[in-house]
């Protein structure tokens, strides 16, 4: 028997100000348990953190999440999960979820997604590992994050290369395509 594949999921511990955050986050967690794929994420039951996972349990979807002890009252973390693992610190955190996980997804979010997201685009560009890692760009939100990457590259500080090692889509459904053919 085959183990499904696992999808990390880094985003906002808030909602945003624009609905269709939320509804991409709950779009989400319903496809992925659609498709079979297991949850991990940050074990918040807040924000875009919150409406996934709970997507994701309303449609039986498996979920991982893993939480830092100082964030267990903050982001209310979310117990009743098919695996819930507690860290000492924000570090653990991020590298048992990346260590779970087949594909990194990022959705909006804050300061917290980004350096989710810095810290696998650069483990990747040191071919650290070759795990498919995306960007729903939900309402163009992630527009700025890009250019700030094409002015690394522009002004010499990074490869253009660092392009190839993330993807953008436009919207979950796209996502959700693109996923089917990295973890078959």
């Amino acid at each position: 028997m085959s183990v499904p594949p696992s999808v990390c999921v880094f985003c906002g511990s808030r909602n945003g100000t624009k609905p269709e955050y939320v509804q991409s986050a709950k779009d989400l967690g319903r496809l992925m348990a659609e498709e079979g794929w297991r949850l991990v994420y940050g074990a918040g039951d807040v924000g875009l953190m919150g409406a996934v996972s709970r997507a994701a349990q309303d449609a039986g979807g498996s979920t991982f999440g893993v939480i830092p002890v100082h964030l267990l009252a903050r982001e209310m973390a979310k117990r009743d999960l098919g695996s819930f693992i507690i860290t000492e610190n924000m570090h653990e955190r991020k590298k048992v979820m990346f260590m779970n996980s087949d594909a990194i997804v990022v959705l909006p979010g804050g300061a917290g997604s980004l350096d989710e997201f810095f810290e696998v685009l650069t483990w990747r560009q040191l071919t650290l590992h070759a795990k498919p890692i995306y960007l729903v760009d939900v309402e163009g939100y992630w527009q700025p994050l890009i250019a700030l990457i094409d002015q690394t590259i522009n002004e010499g500080f990074a490869d253009k290369s660092l392009r190839d090692f993330y993807v953008v889509v436009d919207t979950v459904d796209e996502l959700v395509a693109a996923l089917r053919a990295d973890l078959s």
